[in-house]
């Protein structure tokens, strides 16, 4: 009886998120969109981007577009369309403080596939969410940090 009672037990923790999952488990509304590139910083999205972070307790689905987007027909409006989308998404896990991300969806290919690891800090109904410093996409001699500022609305 207690073999079994223990194996019931261990089932259950390995079955069961972590305790880390389960306060990151909601539905987020995002906040704001800062890159900090070499100390600059700068709303990448414009100071009132639209998007959502859903978290369940396997995956986790990021979104989210800059303020005031406009349709695109000539070549060029659709590449600024393209710069002011973010999406992803991913099976993930967390260790401590580290928010790891299998992705197996992105908006830009060379990150599907990859294991996306982020910084994130929960304080209230706020999910903060920071990468650490990697080289600036548009000029690699600069370093950025994003941070994703999110609240919780269910």
């Amino acid at each position: 009886m207690v073999r079994l009672i223990c194996a019931l037990i261990l089932v259950l923790l390995v079955a069961s998120p972590s305790f880390g999952q389960q306060s990151l488990v909601g539905t987020y509304k995002m906040v704001s969109s800062v890159l900090n590139i070499d100390g600059t910083l700068t709303e990448n999205m414009g100071k009132a981007p639209k998007g959502y972070l859903v978290v369940t307790p396997t995956r986790i689905v990021f979104f989210f577009t800059a303020q005031n987007r406009k349709f695109g027909t000539s070549e060029a409006d659709k590449a600024a369309l393209f710069d002011t989308l973010t999406a992803w998404s991913g099976v993930y896990r967390v260790a401590g403080k580290k928010l790891i991300i299998r992705v197996d969806a992105s908006w830009v290919e060379q990150w599907n596939g990859t294991d996306q690891t982020r910084n994130w800090e929960l304080s209230g109904n706020r999910l903060t969410i920071t990468a650490d410093p990697f080289p600036f996409p548009r000029d690699p001699s600069k370093k950025v940090i994003p941070q994703l500022v999110w609240e919780k609305v269910e």
